[in-house]
């Protein structure tokens, strides 16, 4: 019989489970949010609601037990410092559960288990790394290149370079085709002016007789 045990085993040995616990509880306390199915989620917001309850008394004592069940130096710090402070006041209720729908492949319902009144901070974390990585990005273009590179044109661009060279290169042709008959028609006016000056040099010769 199974009288007073609520504790859902989730499938795994006692051993098993306490570990997977520890972690989702303490991605739960750095992060403030985590997504996970239904069933985990909720045993591991009981355990982390208990852990708040626990910490709140501040003692040497409450850090050990919360240092033993998460398993994690960092997350026992932002317990105590972080999360602790911000529910001084309340009494519980300390964490929101969201469910996402089914998960594709094996069907298992999804949820999202967050913090309450960290929302912010949630965001605040993600805009924080995303300058950051914008940082790394634009430093490690300096170093590798100090040109910028050139944008590559576009496809319309491209195609009204092309036009232009093969108007230019028509151009060109026509060009060449003008100087070529002008070429082939000079050369009978000299020959004619020659032969003017032939008939005037023949005259002369006769007049002088």
């Amino acid at each position: 019989m199974r009288h007073r045990r609520t504790l859902k085993t989730l499938g795994r040995t006692s051993a098993h489970r306490k570990a997977t616990l520890a972690n989702l509880s303490s991605a739960l306390i750095e992060n403030k949010h985590i997504q996970t199915t239904e069933a985990k989620g909720r045993v591991a917001r009981r355990m982390t609601e208990r852990l708040i309850t626990l910490a709140k008394k501040g003692t040497v004592h409450s850090r050990r037990i919360a240092l033993e069940r998460l398993r994690q130096k960092n997350a026992v710090k932002v317990l105590f410092e972080e999360v602790v402070p911000r529910f001084a006041d309340r009494k519980g209720g300390y964490t929101r559960l969201v469910k996402l729908g089914r998960r594709f492949g094996d069907g298992a319902p999804m949820v999202v288990v967050e913090l309450v009144g960290f929302e912010m901070a949630a965001k605040k974390q993600k805009a924080k790394q995303a300058k950051a990585e914008a940082k790394e990005k634009e430093a490690k273009k300096g170093k590798g290149s100090e040109k910028p590179q050139a944008e590559e044109p576009s496809k319309e661009v491209k195609a009204a370079k092309a036009a232009k060279e093969a108007k230019s290169e028509k151009a060109g042709k026509g060009s060449k085709k003008e100087s070529k008959k002008e070429a082939k028609k000079e050369p009978p006016k000299a020959a004619k002016e020659e032969k003017g000056d032939k008939k005037k040099s023949s005259e002369d010769k006769k007049k002088g007789k």
